[in-house]
């Protein structure tokens, strides 16, 4: 009798276990698809990365894919396996822009992928080589008027930055010439060696530089002041109120990935994220922290599609 009692236990404890695929998760590395490094995509995967790691003891690695707005690691990551083991940190650029981008898009954005949850918002800056001869948006608008010819570098076609600069062409009244880059980080080198003169990033790429006076930052693409950037004027402050674009990030796995897996990478996600220090270390890189459960950021990404759309196909804006 007790041997059998003991055979029922056992079995009863592996069907448990294939029962709930989150129990031994995750016992491999897990991959989150990033994008060029010094992006703002790159830190932040890094950053949550180090901290799945310490907790899990798991190597979580990131695995950059640069080029095409960010929808190179997203597409890898829509055709994995849906088990929790490859994710990727993805934005407006691959999840919202590429939907009026891309005339044959290898994935869907709402149907194609797990939400686990969002990981920051945040905001734009205009940045501006030390050259320029303007200090503020309202010297720049005007300045940009007078030149006729002023470029401005983003971090590839349809990214936020991207948005960003049509944008202020279309509440300023300006236009300025849009140069893609493969990633923040290269639109920020091609700044400091004033390729453009102009540029749309986020506080994470260019708080350095611009703690160091080598660019200066002319205002936030938010109403109010920013949290992450306190600084910098406001949209608003800067006399241009309709001009605001939110910067965000969230982490995706795969569509169909199981529920116990996606919750267990949200609860572990927000619970590292929302501790004081990682709280401290992200505001400090010019970005907030703001989690939130699965259903919450597959609504927002529904959201933000059916904001910009219609933006985008005002400016005319193409795939590369």
């Amino acid at each position: 009798m007790r041997k059998a009692l003991a055979v029922v236990a056992l079995m009863g404890g592996v069907a448990t276990a294939h029962a709930d695929p989150a129990a031994t998760y995750p016992n491999r590395p897990i991959r989150i698809m990033g994008q060029g490094p010094g992006s703002t995509a790159d830190y932040l995967s890094r950053y949550v990365g180090q901290k799945l790691t310490e907790k899990w003891n798991q190597p979580v690695v990131v695995d950059n894919r640069a080029g095409a707005g960010g929808t190179i690691p997203t597409d890898i990551t829509a055709k994995a396996a849906p088990d929790g083991y490859t994710l990727v940190m993805a934005h407006a650029g691959p999840m919202v822009s590429a939907v009026s981008l891309y005339k044959d898009l290898p994935y869907d954005p709402v149907k194609d992928f797990a939400p686990i949850t969002r990981v920051t918002t945040g905001v734009t800056v205009l940045v501006t080589h030390t050259s320029l001869p303007v200090n503020n948006a309202k010297e720049l608008i005007a300045y940009a008027k007078q030149k006729g010819n002023l470029s401005f570098g983003s971090a590839g076609n349809g990214s936020i930055s991207h948005l960003s600069g049509e944008l202020l062409n279309q509440v300023g009244g300006i236009k300025l010439m849009h140069v893609p880059y493969k990633s923040a980080g290269f639109a920020l080198t091609a700044l400091l060696s004033n390729e453009v003169p102009i540029s749309f990033l986020s506080p994470i790429t260019a708080h350095a530089q611009i703690k160091a006076g080598r660019v200066k930052a002319l205002l936030v693409s938010s109403r109010t002041r920013f949290e992450g950037a306190p600084d910098i004027p406001s949209s608003t402050e800067a006399g241009i109120p309709d001009f605001e674009a939110l910067l965000w990030f969230g982490l995706f796995s795969a569509a169909k990935t199981p529920r116990p897996i996606v919750m267990k990478l949200n609860q572990a996600v927000s619970e590292v994220l929302n501790k004081p220090e990682a709280k401290d270390a992200i505001t400090k890189q010019g970005a907030v922290v703001s989690t939130g459960t699965p259903e919450d950021l597959g609504k927002f990404v529904q959201t933000e599609i059916k904001r910009w759309t219609p933006i985008i196909k005002a400016a005319g804006i193409k795939a590369d």
